[in-house]
């Protein structure tokens, strides 16, 4: 009588036996099993992307076709046929189950079979994988040419416009110059690698670290001269060696660095070095100004111009086009016909979900552009390009034109070719991924240049504030500054001195602005002064900083938020719940235990992503290094008080250079509060420095702000 485990055993041989028999009656069960169950736990973590979709649709299709391959089979016996059928069963059971958890997947349940080139190669690969031969006609897969497609879809076609400074463009030149250099001549050679879908092998590559190494592409050393920085400005190394790489004839880019090492900067000089004008930038509305801004700062040569509403005011012959993701839409049929060389997305990781209109647009505007334009400038600048899955990359890659979603573009297939090896060869991958990234990926951290970096950085990030609260504030601005010039005009008739225009007594300057100041601060909140207008400001600019924190959070962690009010605080803290992100607070009104228990989860918590601070409750005594970024939303009155809130993060044991961002409102009171804490930093260095001061610096920022608006509404500053 056998033992125990020997019964285990030979039970266990049995299994195997009949487990085999059932495979060769039909290999392609186990596959497709396989299959099923790799799309069932993508879809159940949210990472359907488009390649599992179409491996969804093949399952089902060749569950049906093996449904009815198996009940016409003969030669199988009745028992074999009813298990085959009821394994079928269960892959399609898990078909419907994952159609329930994402029904945009029902619909490729009811295809009849699988229809484009992708689809086609995943069944074609799977039933070679199982040990079916196939007649010729299945084994060579031809792709079917694109159709040609209107840039403007028929969705918005209504909704477009044409600025009128655009028209006076098109009068003035008629005709774009034809770009030659793009005829070719014969047609294109066959590869080897051509009958194989590799957009999948090619996620699967990024998915696995495929040798785990940086994914960042070689770049040139750093020149020995720079020549690039206009007077006074300095591109850091790391710039240099990317805006090399452009001057070597690079044209498409995946900038993938993190914040705070000069993207933006590095666009603005690329398209430069490249002469790629007129020049594109698609950008977060919070960032629109921050792009003008930095376009007149490096290359002051060329002209930017900012798109509103309906671009009413627009300088059409600008080199520099700056339009936000919102507004896109409107305006593709005149920008799609502008002739533009080059084209930036910023913040590229917004165009992930193909099926949004906004990815539509940034997508067949760069069609557009690389149709009409041979190597055009195409940079997508993103510190988070892959958020839910690997096929995050799949809008990016589309619109760099390094691959067209259903497989490699040329010259990235011509470096898979290059390689001599298939999907089939487990040394394909590395090699893939290399590949792709030599196309263009840029990726460096804080800690990889940190020698290039000052080890605390504040950048300000303007902002418009072109809504009807905006306008507002500067209305409000304009009565303060009018209210404060007749009081200064009052004075000087009584003391019979005549008013010229732009030629004022700084003595009684002073004294109009003290005096409102004092005025205002026994006044309170109950009258619109200086301190109730910045507040205003601070409100108005609340949902704007929230939505960079947001960003940048994706982008690099942890992010430390200050603002200086409130309600301030409550409309970032709401912002960032509808974002998903977990946050914690730190204000005045928190008992000492309960605001530890904040810092603490800040720090040691991996699952909160931002600490919303009040700038007077949590600027001192904390230590909050777990974070390198942190977002100003409303500026202090004092230079102190702004460096002892960055001061939280940039402390001893922080290992990363520092970065506080400043959200300044653009034309309001905001940008000359910005410049009068950089001007009293400035003093405290001279003072430390055992240098002479400026007398008028001793002045307090309040006091300083309401001469400003005074000298402003008299015709000075």
């Amino acid at each position: 009588m056998p033992t125990t485990a020997t019964a285990a055993q030979s039970t266990s041989r049995r299994r195997k036996n009949t487990s085999s028999r059932r495979d060769d009656e039909a290999p392609i069960i186990p596959i497709l099993a396989r299959k099923v169950r790799e799309v069932e736990a993508k879809a159940q973590r949210g990472k359907l992307g488009p390649t599992n979709r179409v491996k969804f649709q093949v399952i089902a299709f060749l569950v049906r076709e093996e449904r009815a391959r198996v009940k016409a089979d003969t030669e199988v016996t009745d028992a074999a046929r009813a298990e085959l059928l009821k394994r079928l069963d269960g892959v399609a059971t898990i078909l419907a189950k994952t159609a329930a958890r994402d029904t945009s997947l029902i619909q490729l349940l009811e295809v009849d079979q699988a229809t484009s080139p992708v689809a086609r190669r995943m069944r074609r690969d799977w039933l070679l994988e199982s040990g079916a031969e196939l007649p010729p006609d299945e084994l060579i897969i031809t792709d079917t040419a694109p159709a040609a497609t209107s840039v403007v879809p028929a969705a918005v076609l209504s909704r477009q416009v044409v600025p009128p400074q655009v028209e006076a463009r098109r009068e003035a030149n008629p005709f774009l110059a034809p770009d030659l250099s793009r005829v070719t001549t014969g047609p294109t050679p066959r590869r080897r690698l051509d009958g194989w879908e590799l957009m999948g092998p090619l996620y699967k590559a990024f998915e696995t670290g495929a040798g785990g190494a940086v994914a960042s592409m070689d770049l040139p050393p750093v020149p020995e001269f720079d020549r690039l920085s206009p007077k006074g400005l300095e591109i850091m190394p790391h710039q240099s060696r990317f805006l090399e790489a452009v001057r070597q004839g690079h044209r498409s880019f995946l900038l993938a660095d993190e914040p705070g090492l000069g993207k933006t900067a590095e666009s603005v000089l690329a398209a430069s070095v490249a002469d790629a004008y007129p020049l594109l930038a698609v950008v977060p509305n919070v960032v629109k100004m921050n792009w003008a801004r930095e376009v007149q700062r490096w290359t002051p040569q060329r002209r930017a111009t900012v798109i509103h509403g309906d671009g009413e005011n627009i300088d059409a012959f600008a080199d520099v086009f700056i339009v936000n993701y919102e507004i896109l839409d409107r305006h593709l049929s005149w920008l799609a016909s502008l002739g533009l060389k080059g084209m930036v997305v910023d913040e590229a990781h917004f165009i992930k979900n193909l099926s949004s209109q906004r990815s539509q647009n940034v997508l067949a505007l760069g069609a557009r552009i690389r149709e009409q334009v041979r190597d055009p400038l195409l940079l997508a600048l993103t510190g988070t390009p892959l958020i839910n899955d690997v096929e995050d990359f799949d809008a990016i890659w589309r619109f760099l034109g390094w691959t067209n979603g259903e497989k490699p573009g040329p010259e990235l297939m011509e470096k898979l070719d290059a390689t001599g090896l298939t999907p089939a060869d487990k040394a394909f991958y590395p090699q893939a991924r290399n590949a792709v990234i030599s196309m263009g990926i840029v990726r460096r951290k804080k800690k990889d240049v940190a020698a290039d970096l000052p080890d605390k950085l504040i950048a300000d990030l303007p902002v418009e504030l072109d809504d009807e609260f905006g306008r507002s504030i500067r209305e409000a601005e304009r009565e303060l500054g009018g209210r404060l010039a007749a009081k200064y005009r009052r004075i000087l008739e009584a003391r019979g001195d005549r008013v010229f225009r732009g030629d004022f007594d700084e003595d009684i300057v002073r004294l109009v602005a003290h005096t409102e100041l004092e005025e205002s601060k026994a006044a309170g909140t109950g009258a619109e002064n200086v301190f109730t207008m910045v507040r205003r400001i601070g409100q108005a600019k609340a949902v704007l900083a929230a939505d960079y924190t947001v960003q940048l959070q994706r982008s690099v962690g942890k992010v430390v938020f200050f603002a200086k009010h409130i309600d301030v605080m409550d409309a970032a803290e709401a912002h960032f719940a509808a974002a998903g992100l977990r946050t914690v607070s730190i204000r005045g009104d928190q008992t000492t235990p309960a605001r530890q228990d904040a810092i603490d989860a800040f720090n040691n918590d991996p699952g909160v992503g931002v600490a919303v601070c009040s700038l007077t409750a949590a600027g001192v005594g904390l230590n909050m290094q777990a974070a390198s970024n942190v977002v100003l939303a409303e500026l202090s009155w004092t230079a102190a008080e702004q460096t002892q809130a960055i001061d939280r993060v940039h402390r001893i044991g922080q290992g990363e250079p520092v970065t506080a961002w400043r959200i300044i409102a653009a034309h309001t009171i905001d940008t000359k509060i910005a410049e009068l804490i950089d001007s009293k930093q400035g003093l405290a260095a001279r003072a430390l420095d055992g240098e002479a001061a400026d007398p008028t610096s001793t002045d307090s920022v309040q006091l300083s702000a309401l001469m400003h608006l005074l000298r402003r509404s008299l015709g000075g500053d």
